[in-house]
């Protein structure tokens, strides 16, 4: 997505509830150790349900959605039990002021559903800031980054805040960006909004991705070729429907089932 820099402050995570103490019980490598591989748990258990995604990219003008990407997927088996992606929902982007990427497909799949195993715990700077209690649930605070400064082609991390459940040692909700390597799209430099993501408790065992939001006012700098200008940008993903696979299934929107070839309503 050709995205400008962003320096909106309200997307950095708020401090103000944060309790500056260390852990009680047991080390902060020890947390990072359990919770990672928990995370490597939930990210195979993932693979093992069935979902629906659900991906909204809108430029607005004040209250006005002036251009909107819309894609909705079923994530299914097939009758040999192999995992794929089934787009039910795609009506043609109005999208003008700015155009989506490889990496903002890949992104959207990957880094907003962020999951942190013990396989990519070497790739991440890892820093312990506190505890939290978030929606009921109370939470050790961690910031995390890339350890590399320059990427390769291909290569995509995330960058910012996880919250992680300190009974279940899990994820249960992100804040940060996306970053890595990013072709040009013109003569700009491709720039990711901030997102938060949250999880909720799935057949009471694991926390699994299911809304993430962006919403940021983006500041484009003239180029050579393109006048400077400001772009509200709003991204809401959601995730509906899991069922472990094997189980009886049925396609819900809302509170409605959906038949086969119907659309969602908006």
């Amino acid at each position: 997505m050709t995205w400008a820099q962003s320096s909106t402050p309200q997307n950095k995570p708020d401090d103000s509830n944060v309790v500056k103490q260390q852990p009680k019980g047991m080390t902060v490598d020890e947390i990072i150790r359990r919770f990672a591989a928990r995370e490597k748990e939930f990210k195979e258990a993932r693979e093992n349900y069935t979902f629906r995604q659900d991906v909204k990219v809108q430029t607005i003008d004040g209250r006005t959605v002036t251009g909107e990407y819309r894609e909705v997927v079923d994530v299914t088996f097939d009758e040999r039990q192999r995992r794929r992606e089934e787009v039910v929902f795609a009506p043609q982007s109005t999208l003008r002021e700015i155009s989506m990427t490889t990496e903002d497909y890949e992104d959207l799949r990957h880094r907003y559903p962020f999951v942190l195993t013990t396989d990519e715990l070497a790739d991440y700077q890892i820093l312990y800031i506190g505890t939290e209690r978030v929606d009921e649930v109370d939470t050790y605070v961690f910031d995390v980054a890339p350890k590399a400064k320059t990427f390769t082609k291909g290569q995509r991390f995330f960058q910012g805040r996880i919250w992680v459940d300190d009974r279940d040692f899990q994820i249960v909700k992100t804040h940060g960006k996306p970053v890595g390597y990013a072709t040009k799209s013109g003569d700009q430099e491709q720039q990711f909004p901030a997102f938060v993501t949250y999880r909720e408790q799935i057949d009471g065992k694991y926390w699994f991705p299911t809304y993430s939001r962006a919403d940021e006012v983006l500041h484009f700098p003239p180029t050579k070729n393109t006048p400077g200008s400001d772009v509200h940008i709003r991204i809401i993903v959601k995730y509906t429907d899991y069922k472990q696979f094997g189980s009886k299934t049925r396609i819900l929107y809302g509170d409605e089932e959906l038949k086969k070839d119907q659309p969602p309503k908006k």
